[in-house]
């Protein structure tokens, strides 16, 4: 807006405003008429006169100030409309919105509502054996008051191959989104293991949050293959997967990408560098914290363990000491208080802490390949433009085939950029959260 445009709007709010303050004198001036009072209130003086209103302190000549101030620099408008907008709100009804940008904020708040839509759950675990394999599929219990979905519940059960099939094309349709990270296929100790009860158990909680925060994502919300994801029936979602690209199809985008991988960037933008340091530095930190988390635990494990048995010990030793049976029992009283407090604290740091610093360790490796994707994209472009440059290659067609990548590297940084932010501050959030709850059960535990 030029100085004139910005001129202009000064003078409309400033009349707006004025139409207000006379408002506002009538509106006083027929109370204080109809309990004796002067016009000017309870002090006898006017609205106009050398007394402003209680609340808005020099409004009048601060009115005009800003005014004239508005011609110098058209950022002033903006301070202008805040400044009135917060003295409206001290001296008049909350109700009565008297600045442009204090009305776009109330209907903002008024139509947006930060309200939850859509409720995943994911339970009851089931073991399917057959000839070929053995596999778990779970319970999905969907609940929402979307328009777009035929119903308000639906019960599907995937195994967790279809819960890779539904990674893959997040990240194959949003490829500079940050995709929360899936658990392991197999643990350490290998496939013996896999399907006890804590693993299964450990599995389904990692799961469940996987699909919630799909589902309180912003733009993979309203993904349709989420979508199918959650509603489709096992013979509908088979036929839906046989719908995508082919093997060569498939085979010629990973050429292109080990191609535009190998090639590298040349000049990767400085917001992006310094994002990548911190995915490293992030990745180190994180996974030491995993190491020493996981080393605490079974430290206390192992604790756990043997402190068990001196309480048994303490009782039969009892029962040949006949001058020492109060104190021993005693000691095997305190000995097991000691033993349900560890165990209530090995418990708190195995669900609160290990699985939020676990989960931020696949987070770390998902933003590895979110760099690496938004290189590729990048790269591509490079290498059309070096094409142009040298002209190795038919520059008829490629003008346009830059112009289409540029725009495709647009989206791509913007989106990255945007997800970035919301993404960084969940991960405080929740690394915060986890790390004052294990405090809070440390306290309880010595206070015990």
């Amino acid at each position: 807006m030029g100085t004139l445009g910005g001129a202009g709007l000064a003078a409309a709010v400033a009349a707006s405003r004025a139409r207000t303050l006379g408002m506002e004198g009538e509106r006083r001036a027929s109370q204080a008429r109809s309990s004796g009072l002067p016009a000017g209130g309870a002090d006898g003086e006017s609205p106009g006169g050398s007394a402003p209103f209680p609340g808005s302190s020099g409004s009048s000549a601060l009115l005009q100030a800003e005014v004239l101030d508005l011609d110098e620099d058209e950022d002033d408008l903006e301070v202008f409309s805040k400044d009135a907008s917060l003295m409206d709100m001290n001296s008049f009804s909350p109700m009565m919105p008297t600045s442009p940008l204090s009305m776009i904020n109330q209907i903002k708040f008024e139509d947006e509502p930060d309200l939850k839509d859509l409720f995943i759950t994911v339970d009851e675990p089931e073991s399917h054996v057959t000839t070929i394999e053995t596999f778990i599929t779970y319970r999905i219990i969907t609940k929402t008051s979307r328009g777009e979905f035929d119903s308000s519940e639906f019960e599907v059960r995937r195994r967790y191959q279809d819960f890779l099939w539904l990674k893959g094309k997040l990240e194959e349709a949003h490829p500079t989104l940050i995709i929360p990270p899936l658990p392991e296929k197999f643990i350490v100790k290998g496939m013996v293991e896999r399907f006890n009860d804590d693993f299964i158990e450990t599995r389904r909680k990692a799961l469940h949050k996987f699909l919630n925060r799909i589902a309180d994502h912003p733009t993979l919300t309203f993904n349709e293959d989420f979508k199918i994801f959650l509603t489709a029936q096992a013979w509908e979602l088979s036929s839906h997967k046989k719908q995508g690209p082919g093997l060569l199809s498939r085979m010629g985008q990973t050429v292109r990408a080990v191609a535009s991988s190998m090639r590298g960037v040349k000049n990767r933008p400085e917001e992006f560098m310094e994002m990548n340091n911190f995915i490293e530095l992030f990745s180190q930190k994180i996974n030491l914290i995993d190491k020493i988390s996981q080393r605490i635990y079974k430290e206390e494990r192992e604790y756990f363990d043997e402190m068990k048995e001196y309480g048994p010990i303490h009782i039969l030793w009892s029962a040949s000491e006949e001058d020492l049976v109060d104190t021993l029992k005693d000691v095997a009283g305190c000995i097991d208080r000691c033993c349900k407090a560890t165990e209530k604290r090995m418990s708190g740091l195995s669900e609160a802490l290990l699985p939020v610093v676990h989960e931020y360790v696949l987070y770390s490796e998902m933003l590895m390949g979110v760099m690496k994707r938004r290189d590729q994209i990048q790269a591509e472009l490079d290498s059309k433009v070096e094409a142009l440059t040298y002209k190795k290659t038919d520059t008829d067609l490629l003008p346009e085939e830059i112009g289409k990548l540029e725009d495709k590297v647009e989206c791509a940084n913007n989106a990255l950029k945007a997800d970035w932010e919301r993404w960084k501050q969940n991960m405080q959030n929740d690394i915060k959260l986890a790390f004052t709850d294990m405090a809070e059960e440390n306290i309880h535990y010595y206070e015990q």
